[in-house]
């Protein structure tokens, strides 16, 4: 496929920083296509023939993107280093620059027009390890109010945002929240909505044209903290 004179530039999204892999091909702002999975662990195996599969699909050469965008973080460590060492290859391979977009962004946007009919605060939360949580808080704008931070959920988490206007809890991490705000009308929870790479063709194209680029030698996945290797008991027992 060439590039029809004044379109957009074409933009692959990889998110790959929970369990659900997800590629995205965006014209200008307008999304040309997507393809999710939904099973933990496969991201190693199943990503690049996902973005292979999706560009046959809407008759799209490698050779026309302009740009490849990834999800930098945080998350699971396996699912950003495949991502993000996909992402590079990709822009290597291609001679293409490259953009990168917080992982809570990415999920705040899947709730971006309901914030604003709401007028709600939004709280992506990513699952971490026991009660914690991957999470920040953003307006209805998605602009953050605060720092990326790993949050041990407690009973008073978030009381802030909650006496202020309803907040949007969203993510597989939202699950481990909810238990703790039963009966809070301010809190409203969407733990089914995952990380996708759909969704974010304002915000790529708004990165393309700015010149927002990455150095595609130093970047490096936000993995928020340290990888901890565990053994099975089992081994440990022997």
């Amino acid at each position: 496929m060439k590039k029809l004179e004044g379109q957009g530039p074409y933009i692959l999204m990889i998110e790959s920083a929970t369990a659900v892999g997800s590629v995205a091909l965006y014209n200008g702002d307008k999304l040309m296509g997507h393809t999710d999975i939904h099973v933990g662990r496969t991201h190693a195996r199943l990503l690049l023939p996902m973005i292979s599969t999706l560009l046959e699909q809407l008759q799209v050469d490698k050779s026309v993107i302009d740009a490849i965008a990834v999800s930098k973080g945080p998350g699971s460590y396996t699912g950003l280093r495949v991502g993000v060492s996909s992402a590079k290859g990709l822009c290597l391979a291609l001679g293409k620059p490259l953009l990168a977009l917080d992982s809570l962004e990415i999920l705040a946007r899947q709730v971006e027009v309901m914030a604003r009919q709401l007028d709600a605060f939004i709280c992506p939360m990513i699952d971490a390890r026991r009660m914690e949580v991957y999470t920040a808080s953003y307006d209805s704008g998605i602009k953050r109010m605060g720092d990326i931070h790993a949050h041990i959920l407690e009973e008073d988490s978030f009381q802030n945002l909650l006496a202020e206007r309803k907040v949007i809890f969203v993510g597989d991490g939202a699950s481990k929240a909810e238990p703790l705000f039963v009966g809070n009308e301010q809190a409203i929870f969407l733990p089914h909505v995952l990380s996708t790479a759909v969704n974010l063709g304002p915000t790529l194209l708004k990165k393309f044209e700015e010149g927002d680029f990455e150095d595609q030698v130093l970047f490096e996945p936000f993995y928020l903290k340290d990888f901890v290797a565990t053994k099975p008991k089992d081994r440990l027992r022997s």
